[in-house]
Parts: C-alpha cells; structure tokens; sequence
C-alpha cells in the first residue's frame, strides 16, 4: 500500500505520532565537509514539512553542534508540530571524560546544550545515542525519567546497544514505574541485517519502533560506488567525505557493492531507482516504524521519498533477500536445522527429520 509523509504512525507502545521516514539532519552544516550549508539545509527541512513530514533526527554532536543550530532556527514557527529527536553520549568536548559517555553527568549536560542548540524547552524523544559498557542502566533508566519529570524531556529511547540490555531496561523501567524506552534506533539495510536476529524480535515484544538509520549502507545502495572506492587508507572518522563513513562503518565492501548490484537490477525492473528501491525494502518490515534518510540536496530528498509507494513481487524480494543473507548464528541456527520439535506427553522432544 502507497504511503506518505503524513500517514503517521505510532512509535512502539505510545501515542506519539511520527512520519513513516524521518528526516535525519548529519547532512545539516558543512562542519565535517560534506554537509549541506545554511540555505540548502533550509530547503531540505522546508520540502519535508511541506509534504507532511514530523520526524526530525539529529544528534547533540552531529556536525560539531550545526545540526541543533540550524534545526532550532529552522522550528522557530511550527515547533509544536513537529517531533524533534536527539542523542546524547558522545564526547561533547576533548579531554573532559565526563562530557561524554551514558553517566548522569553526561546526560544532564548534553541535554541542556541541546535544548539551548534547539531553542525549545523540551524534547521530544531522547535517545541514548552508543551503550558504554559502563554506566548502570539503574543511572541512565533513573536520569531519564527525572528528565521526562522535569518535563525537559516527553519520550526516551535507545539506540546501538545489545538486545539483552535494552530488554533488562525496559523490564527494570516497568517494575519502578520509570518512563518506558519507546523506540530503538539501530543500523539496519540490506547490508546490514544481522539486528533482524535479537533486536527486533526484541523490539516488537517490548514496544519499542525501530528507526533504522543508514538505510542505503551509507550510500552504498545508491549504486555510486565501484570497487574502484575500495581505499581502506581513506577509512576513518565521519569527517573529510561521505565515503569515509561508508569505508569506517564497513558498508563500502566487496559484498555490499554485490548487493547493490542486486538492487540496480530490481530497480531497472520497478522503473524506479536504486535508493527508493532500498528504502522501499526497509519499510516492509513489520517491527520497522521509520528509517531515517540523510539526503543532502533536495533532488536527494525527492528522490528518497519516492519509496513510500514502491512495490515489489514475490521473486523480487526473494533476489533482494537471498543476495543480503546473513548466518543468524546460535541459536537461531540452530533452532533452523532440518529438525521437527514434537510435544509427547508434555515433554519438547527434538526428533530429526528423515
């Protein structure tokens, strides 16, 4: 079924209301040297509101801090309409080893630089942006829900952390009636599938909507890699080009360039191009509420909406589905064997098939 910028959707188990693809802003500000300047950036967020779109991503470090600028600018008129997502974990500052990192500290600091950056006085939906492998969850799930009491915060979210500590969370948050996790943000393309294994029958149980960010395997799906952009020497931080990202986060490989290979050929089939294509391919997941597109010019933008009403057949999934297969590991490859469970007498006994 064709969708739209304002065929809202719930996020997890709230009522919030967000559009089926979120405008992500890493493109807004020219701080990294790839992004959009001031006036292009205006015309991307003007052309997604303009459609209908309420979802905006953006990050307390995206860009050095332009992203929140521009964007708290940008909603000086309809902030109320909108529903504005940021993060907060990453180090705010060099040397400060409390300016960063999922600690109360941390959180508390970057928020209210956030809320400064945004000019707004509160957010709608926080994330935590890495897990640390460090901070108590009883101290991230706690300073949370003082935000949210504070009314500096109305929904709080997680994103890039292991399955079984988001689920010990939500759980902890549900026995002291703290503010519930209502969506989990994670990579998640044809590229990048393996989250399909854990965390999004994890999500789906728990009520949390998942936002895929880096839908188009940082461009990789777009088609406008060859193997010649295999430079492992160019890998490195966010900074310096677009392909940069997609040789540090492992997307610009042999076998991602192979899938989108895979997806120019469906797209010349649907007359539609490689990165609607893609995304149309995110959105059919049930435990999907919106991916987050990171256009930086406004054809770009039209582009990536184009996939709200793609449809594919069933031998175009099955092309789609077997050239980005991942092993799903134990024990769900076990659980997959050739093997029949059969219940006898109330006992599970595993038989193998003949």
């Amino acid at each position: 079924m064709a969708l739209t910028l304002d065929t809202y959707r719930l996020l997890g188990r709230s009522g919030l209301r967000v559009s089926p693809l979120a405008l992500g802003t890493m493109t807004f500000g020219t701080d990294w040297g790839w992004g959009a300047e001031r006036d292009e950036a205006r015309k991307l967020f003007d052309d997604y509101v303009s459609r209908g779109g309420n979802f905006i991503d953006t990050a307390s470090v995206y860009t050095n801090g332009s992203s929140e600028r521009l964007l708290g600018e940008f909603t000086r008129d309809n902030r109320e309409s909108l529903v504005l997502a940021t993060k907060y974990t990453m180090l705010r500052r060099p040397g400060d080893p409390n300016s960063g990192g999922n600690n109360r500290k941390s959180m508390f600091a970057s928020v209210e630089a956030s809320l400064r950056n945004l000019n707004t006085d509160y957010i709608d939906l926080l994330y935590l942006h890495a897990w640390d492998f460090t901070t108590p969850v009883e101290e991230v799930l706690r300073g949370m829900d003082d935000l949210v009491r504070q009314g500096k915060v109305l929904y709080v979210a997680i994103s890039d952390t292991p399955a079984w500590q988001v689920a010990r969370m939500q759980t902890i948050a549900d026995l002291r009636g703290w503010s519930p996790l209502v969506a989990l943000q994670v990579e998640y393309s044809l590229i990048e599938r393996t989250v399909e294994h854990d965390l999004f029958p994890m999500a789906r149980e728990l009520g949390l909507g998942v936002i895929p960010w880096s839908p188009l395997g940082s461009g990789v799906l777009t088609g406008k890699y060859t193997t010649a952009d295999l430079d492992a020497s160019a890998a490195g931080s966010p900074e310096g080009s677009r392909k940069n990202v997609a040789l540090a986060n492992g997307s610009l490989t042999e076998r991602g360039l192979a899938i989108a290979e895979v997806v120019k050929e469906v797209a010349a089939e649907l007359d539609r191009t490689p990165a609607q294509t893609a995304l149309a391919w995110t959105l059919r997941n049930p435990a999907v509420t919106a991916p987050i597109i990171g256009a930086r010019t406004p054809a770009q933008l039209a582009d990536n909406l184009g996939a709200l009403d793609v449809e594919f057949d069933a031998a175009q999934l099955d092309r789609l589905d077997a050239a980005s297969a991942v092993e799903p590991g134990f024990p769900h490859n076990m659980l997959a064997r050739e093997l029949t469970d059969t219940v006898i007498n109330g006992d599970l006994t595993v038989v193998p098939r003949s």
